[in-house]
């Protein structure tokens, strides 16, 4: 079973987290507070703290945590973090530019051509005899449901910008739980 390499896919320079499902995202754990999000990403960089939009009277209160990198020039936040009310940290979206790279079972997910992407995931679905799901949108990506593919415009390209995810409040899915704020990249 052949993937291309980081080096391959041009997302070699960056940090690498771990994904655990259920439980988090490199230093980040499902269900923290907004101060333990922030305090566990102020050693990645800067933060910024926002309110949510309420688009869905179903959902709590939620706030979004960007996270910049340290020393980095203004850009686009590495990670961003969503925080509900209800169930605290649900949502850890990684940037396809800036952000860490995380990897599923050997595969990068982060900052991805996505034809390139659904190549890589379907040849791994394959040879480990497992399946692979796609996104409402059309994106090939692991049979996780803690993992939603999105694309996120990157000049003339559409990169891979994976959510890391736990159900919210009383939505049904990961899908139905993605903050509103996330449905723009990959427009």
């Amino acid at each position: 079973m052949t993937f291309k390499t980081e080096a391959d896919s041009g997302v070699a320079d960056r940090d690498e987290w771990s994904y655990a499902p259920t439980v988090g995202v490199g230093p980040l754990r499902f269900s923290m507070t907004v101060d333990e999000v922030v305090e566990a990403a102020q050693v990645l960089g800067q933060t910024k703290f926002s309110d949510c939009a309420p688009h869905h009277k179903v959902f709590s209160p939620t706030w979004k945590i960007e996270v910049h990198c340290h020393g980095a020039a203004p850009c686009l936040p590495a990670v961003t973090a969503y925080v509900s009310q209800a169930v605290g940290l649900f949502c850890i979206a990684a940037d396809a530019v800036n952000g860490p790279q995380v990897k599923y079972d050997g595969v990068p997910l982060v900052g991805r051509d996505l034809p390139e992407l659904e190549s890589d995931m379907i040849a791994y679905a394959e040879a480990m005899d497992v399946f692979y799901r796609y996104t409402p949108e059309g994106y090939a990506g692991p049979d996780d449901r803690g993992v939603v593919l999105r694309g996120q415009v990157v000049g003339q390209d559409l990169r891979s910008r994976p959510l890391f995810m736990v159900t919210r409040d009383s939505a049904n899915t990961e899908w139905d739980s993605m903050p509103s704020e996330e449905y723009h990249h990959g427009q």
